[in-house]
């Protein structure tokens, strides 16, 4: 193998001698210096079941990169635990994590002029804050997912994380008593993996192998299992091979590799976080790709996959029954996939999926053909009106009819909202409005789980709408539109509503419209003030500083004239 990056600037001359010198303190020998130096970017922590066993991981990758001839360099990246802040202050971080991630990948990988890096993650955010990491370095890279986690079980049934939230939603509609609610509770996560439905991280690891960036099969292995560390193994000697090649990561992902990841993301009825991420991923890898770009996807790819947190099953189930490969080798065969898109391996999609069978397993109901699917279209409908001039976010599966009209129930937090939903101050025909919870005016973007949640425990899914400039967990369903932009703190029009104001959500015209006149609107906004920041100090006044609109991705470096 050529000389690295790094042997090449080191090994030029005595003046060089002190850099040779810190890694000799390291336990480098002279013949180190020929072989790559390959970083592993490890989210492990002991903060969350998410990310509680990813050291076993990072173990078995620099077992893996020492095998194949490489130097591995290891270094750690945060993780702040959705499922642990939501509902809390707390929750406003976990979006700046994603940031915050991205920029420790960035600044170790450059700072150390590595060769190539392996990042291995498990919560929500590790998935784009890793793979806008990557692209940002743009150094051979390869993303190996923590793993999901498996069921646990109550009273005969399957639960996973959001059980319990809904849990709380039947507990106070008196559907469930005390000892239920806690045994829910105590059940619903039996060990280490990430939160186990099509959620945000098994929606984001999966749209990662089908990017080209994750080794097949990988994104829905369970975390406990034994094929995960061989897969993480299996992974380090595959980035080995990209360093050799120099194939790195904005060499393989192109426009064409980001429709097939959202692809993916609609045929398994994907999380609404996928939008604000791959929103991120693209401006990351200087690819065009706007809001838009998702309901053009939406309109010719049908959701084929019965997944929570609408449908029946769980990711284990999907991986199970054929995983992503089995899907995208469908979704090729439609002729939805673009085959000639490059993976980190040197292979094509087409000859990655080369000898997978075109028609799912007969013995399994998780996958579905493309002639009957669950839905004939794709789930995360983009809405626009006076409400979202630049768009918000819709997951309209599991309704049977995704249009509401009625009152608005105003709320400027979280907690008064679910306070309310759960004292019976919504009721059927309302459409709740939760707003200042945008990516400035929060600050970061909180999701909206409890209060979701809450809904759909006390029956009122179906029958209640909710719209917000904050995010949903990817565990969230029913009549919810997220995301609206322009946000609240910027002046967008949810700015404006108030209690008993006509609102309307209709994914059937792609509608979410605020019903009143002209003139009264131009009277509030005349009286309208912007709130004083929240925070003005520290990571949250410098995301809330930073922030582009959701409708491009939350990002901080969009600078633009």
């Amino acid at each position: 193998m050529a000389l690295n990056r790094r042997s090449k600037n080191i090994t030029e001359g005595v003046q060089r001698a002190p850099n040779r010198s810190m890694f000799y303190g390291l336990g480098y020998e002279a013949g180190d210096f020929q072989k790559p130096m390959v970083g592993i970017a490890n989210a492990h922590s002991t903060i969350t079941p998410c990310n509680a066993g990813l050291q076993t991981l990072a173990d078995a990758a620099e077992e893996g990169l020492r095998e194949a001839g490489a130097n591995p360099q290891l270094f750690g990246t945060p993780t702040i635990s959705d499922g642990m802040s939501m509902g809390t202050e707390g929750m406003k971080y976990s979006l700046v994590s994603r940031e915050v991630i991205a920029d420790c990948i960035e600044t170790c990988v450059g700072g150390q002029w590595m060769d190539g890096v392996l990042v291995i993650g498990g919560c929500d955010k590790n998935m784009p804050g890793g793979m806008m990491g990557m692209l940002r370095a743009n150094v051979p890279s390869i993303f190996v997912y923590g793993g999901t986690i498996l069921p646990g079980r109550h009273d005969g049934k399957d639960l996973n994380i959001v059980s319990v939230f809904e849990a709380v939603g039947e507990h106070a509609a008196g559907r469930i008593n005390d000892d239920d609610l806690l045994a829910i509770e105590r059940s619903a996560i039996p060990g280490t993996g990430s939160c186990g439905g099509m959620y945000t991280a098994n929606t984001m690891s999966s749209a990662f192998e089908a990017l080209g960036l994750s080794l097949p099969y990988s994104s829905t292995m369970a975390n406990v299992e034994s094929e995960k560390r061989a897969s993480a193994k299996e992974s380090a000697a595959a980035l080995v091979e990209a360093v050799r090649l120099d194939l790195k990561p904005r060499d393989i992902v192109t426009r064409e590799a980001l429709e097939n990841a959202v692809a993916v993301v609609m045929a398994t009825g994907g999380s609404t976080n996928a939008v604000l991420h791959f929103l991120a991923i693209a401006h990351a890898a200087g690819i065009e790709w706007s809001i838009d770009d998702f309901e053009r996807m939406r309109q010719k790819v049908p959701v084929i996959c019965d997944l929570k947190p609408s449908g029946k099953y769980l990711a284990i189930d999907l991986h199970r029954a054929g995983g992503i490969p089995q899907v995208m080798k469908i979704l090729l065969d439609g002729g939805l996939l673009h085959g000639d898109c490059m993976t980190v391996t040197g292979k094509t999609i087409a000859e990655t999926l080369a000898d997978i069978p075109s028609q799912p397993s007969a013995d399994q109901d998780v996958i579905r053909t493309l002639d009957n699917p669950l839905y004939e279209k794709g789930h995360l409908a983009i809405l626009k009106g006076n409400l979202a001039e630049e768009g918000a976010v819709a997951k309209i599966t599991g309704l049977k009819n995704p249009a509401i009209t009625g009152p608005a129930k105003v709320f400027d937090d979280e907690q008064s909202a679910l306070d309310s939903i759960l004292a019976g101050g919504v009721v059927a025909g309302d459409v709740v409005v939760l707003r200042y919870l945008g990516p400035r005016g929060a600050p970061g973007m909180p999701e909206m789980l409890a209060p979701t949640s809450a809904l759909i425990g006390k029956g009122l899914g179906e029958s209640v709408g909710l719209i917000t400039d904050g995010r949903f967990s990817g565990g969230t369903w029913g009549m919810v539109v997220g995301h609206v932009a322009p946000e609240a703190h910027a002046g967008g029009l949810i700015a404006l509503v108030e209690d008993g104001d006509s609102v309307t959500i209709d994914a059937h015209t792609l509608t979410l419209q605020l019903n009143v006149d002209d003139a009264e609107i131009e009277r509030r906004r005349a009286a309208w003030q912007k709130p004083a920041p929240r925070y003005t100090r520290g990571v949250l006044a410098k995301f809330a500083h930073n922030a582009a609109s959701a409708s491009r991705g939350g990002v901080l470096d969009l600078y633009e004239d």
